[in-house]
């Protein structure tokens, strides 16, 4: 099978970001952020995905977490959508509810090529972490992954917990992401009437 791995660099002047990303892996991360939730829920999507994932970058975490987290997600999209190529023989749609404690999210992904992002839920908290990462962050980087990863995402999140809303949304993303980026034996093309995705 074709190697389905891509590295991506992301330089601003807010931001230096570098993902390496290997969507047949073992579930392995080496992850730096410099915001440690951020750094446990992109352990827990490769961990849970079984995406080997290494992520580095330098923000401006003076102004505040809203542009490191962004970034990633930018570069984590880019790198999704660059490793799954021409997308033959994926599965393409799954749907993931995971829970955690009292919390429950649930995600449903399209690799479908057109960027869209459905967000239901509010999150208990408005922060959570060590560095007062903001809650509604969460929804923010499922929108701007989906944007640059080229996904139909709806997610749904509810609970009584922030960290528990949150982790359950990223176990659930990268549940659902492993099952539609997942080869199909049976299927040699693109798995749309259209041809391609």
């Amino acid at each position: 099978m074709e190697e389905r791995t891509a590295a991506v660099g992301r330089e601003t002047a807010e931001t230096s970001v570098e993902v390496v990303l290997d969507l047949d892996g073992d579930g392995d991360a080496t992850v730096d952020t410099g915001i440690g939730f951020l750094d446990h829920m992109l352990e827990a999507v490769a961990t849970h995905g079984l995406f080997d994932l290494t992520v580095e970058c330098e923000g401006d975490l003076a102004v505040g977490t809203h542009h490191t987290v962004e970034d990633v997600a930018i570069a984590l999209g880019e790198a999704i959508g660059e490793a799954l190529g021409e997308k033959r023989g994926i599965v393409r749609f799954a749907d993931r509810t995971v829970p955690m404690d009292e919390a429950r999210a649930t995600v449903v992904v399209d690799v479908s090529g057109r960027p869209y992002a459905a967000f239901d839920g509010t999150f208990s908290q408005p922060t959570v972490g060590a560095d007062s990462v903001t809650s509604q962050l969460g929804a923010h980087f499922l929108r701007t992954l989906a944007t640059h990863a080229g996904l139909t995402v709806h997610a749904e999140v509810a609970g009584e917990n922030a960290h528990h809303e949150l982790e359950a949304l990223f176990k659930a993303l990268a549940r659902a992401l492993d099952d539609a980026t997942r080869i199909d034996e049976r299927r040699s093309s693109t798995p749309s009437t259209k041809g391609e995705l």
